[in-house]
């Protein structure tokens, strides 16, 4: 019942006339992102983050929500008419999506991407509403140990799970630590890595590494000429069919429940949901038709990477552990308005949280309305130059993150972090993990030593409470991950190996 009275106190917010315009916007450019290859929601939301410093939280959240939703729907516009994914969630897409369109259905497509992407986005909402204000209870009995090992798993799995080579995961959340201790100790008042620089005694500014790492790699890229596109085949033709809904519900329900339980793991993402969708549509099936223009071949994957949105939330908001890069951005634009997750957000600003969730659900809706609306437009983003949008990019985000504090040195910041974030590109270093450190680091250290205050020393006190037991648990095994899937892949191997032998 405090579910719904937290509602029903929330939605008079919601439904004001400045959230409701923001997230009509959002969602607008949200679906403009997805459809531009190389840009991604996480790189939309950074960039937005400096330009809603003045704006109440709930606008901006509202304006967020539209854009992570409409930058999953996007996504599909290029997977389907160009073969190139718009997002890294759109590969399964490509699949089925660009051979009907090559087939002369590409309107017909693009349909089944809209209305698969709407019921798996509502989907996502509804879990999000249901399940984290529970899951946010049960960690309001969390202890500072506990707390310590929850930050700690967080980074590990981020980490270990988000790259395909556990070190360099490693690296990028180390180098999110050491950002993360830049200022003044909160218990000891001593100064940490700021270089004699006033600008750096209350440490570095959230936005403006999120701004540097997401939104100036993808600048630099346009303005080498990375990004060009061949869009000289780019068209919207196709007759209107008549399609059978009906016969996609099955479809949506299985790709919904694979993209809800994706999300809740950090670190796998819609790309995996989708992926896992699609081949799940196709050992059901059984059919000969995959990857040759077959429809549920496209609703799977756009109903699953959608379902995978809200749900990466769950754990972000209820435990400040985001899921994925999108989720962390998140929460960093979240710390901007003074909201800070985890469960006393539930507690502590409950018609902002619940407003928020309620503009994941309503977003959704309005994806369906604008994606419709507007196909033909937004098809025509996709013909903007790369060497026009380039600088584009880099204006916004200088002068927003300019009137954060009117500070240039903020602005000289975010580029070296900018420069910083397109060499870890180059190397296939994963940005993720930094983020997550620089938010869950300080967490860890102020709970490790409160933890450490209260025993008096005793680290036996770490390892006293069964949840404290169960992280350390999960740590292990996200470290031996890894490990495991070395061996299987070898043993994998080892046998196509023993088969082929005469």
């Amino acid at each position: 019942m405090d579910i719904l009275a937290n509602i029903a106190a929330a939605a008079p917010l919601v439904f004001s006339l400045d959230v409701i315009v923001a997230m009509i916007l959002g969602t607008a450019v949200g679906i403009g992102v997805g459809a531009l290859p190389g840009l991604s929601a996480t790189m939309g939301i950074a960039v937005l983050i400096p330009l809603t410093f003045t704006m109440s939280p709930l606008v901006a959240l509202g304006m967020i929500a539209g854009i992570y939703n409409g930058a999953m729907y996007g996504g599909s516009i290029p997977a389907i008419l160009l073969r190139i994914p718009g997002t890294p969630a759109g590969i399964a897409t490509v699949f089925d999506g660009h051979e009907m369109a090559k087939q002369g259905r590409a309107r017909t497509a693009l349909r089944i991407s809209l209305v698969s992407s709407a019921i798996g986005s509502g989907v996502s909402a509804v879990a999000l509403l249901l399940v984290a204000p529970p899951l946010a209870a049960v960690a309001l009995k969390f202890s500072p140990a506990d707390y310590f090992w929850l930050a700690l798993f967080g980074m590990t799995t981020i980490a270990v799970l988000l790259s395909d080579n556990p070190a360099k995961g490693f690296i990028s959340a180390c180098f999110g630590l050491v950002v993360g201790m830049v200022g003044i100790d909160s218990m000891t008042g001593t100064e940490r890595f700021t270089f004699d620089q006033i600008n750096l005694l209350s440490g570095v500014n959230i936005i403006v590494l999120l701004t540097g790492l997401y939104a100036i790699p993808p600048a630099i890229d346009l303005l080498l000429g990375r990004a060009n596109l061949d869009t000289s085949g780019l068209t919207f033709g196709g007759k209107k069919e008549r399609i059978d809904w009906s016969s996609f519900i099955p479809v949506w329900i299985r790709a919904s429940v694979i993209g809800l339980f994706i999300g809740l793991i950090p670190a796998l993402g819609g790309n995996v949901a989708a992926l896992l969708a699609w081949n799940e549509q196709r050992r059901v099936s059984r059919s000969e038709n995959y990857s040759k223009g077959a429809p549920d071949g496209l609703a799977a994957p756009e109903c699953a990477n959608n379902a995978d949105t809200a749900a990466t939330l769950i754990p972000a908001l209820t435990l400040g552990v985001p899921g994925n890069a999108v989720a962390a951005v998140i929460l960093g634009a979240m710390l901007v308005h003074g909201l800070r997750p985890g469960p006393e957000l539930f507690r502590d600003n409950a018609p902002t949280v619940y407003g928020f969730m309620l503009t994941m659900l309503i977003t959704s809706g309005l994806m369906y309305v604008i994606g419709s609306l507007g196909a033909r437009a937004f098809i025509n983003v996709l013909r903007l130059p790369p060497l026009l949008l380039g600088p584009m990019i880099l204006a916004l985000t200088t002068v927003g993150v300019y009137a954060v504090q009117n500070s240039m040195f903020d602005v000289w910041l975010m580029l070296g972090f900018g420069l910083i974030g397109f060499g870890m590109e180059r190397l296939n270093i994963p940005t993720a993990p930094a983020v997550l450190a620089v938010i869950l680091g300080p967490m860890a250290e102020a709970s490790l030593r409160r933890a450490l205050r209260i025993s008096g020393g005793d680290y036996e006190y770490l390892f006293s409470s069964p949840i404290s037991l169960i992280l350390v648990g999960l740590i292990i095994l996200a470290l031996l991950t890894p490990i495991i899937r070395r061996l299987m892949a070898r043993r994998r191997a080892q046998g196509a190996d023993s088969r082929s032998a005469p």
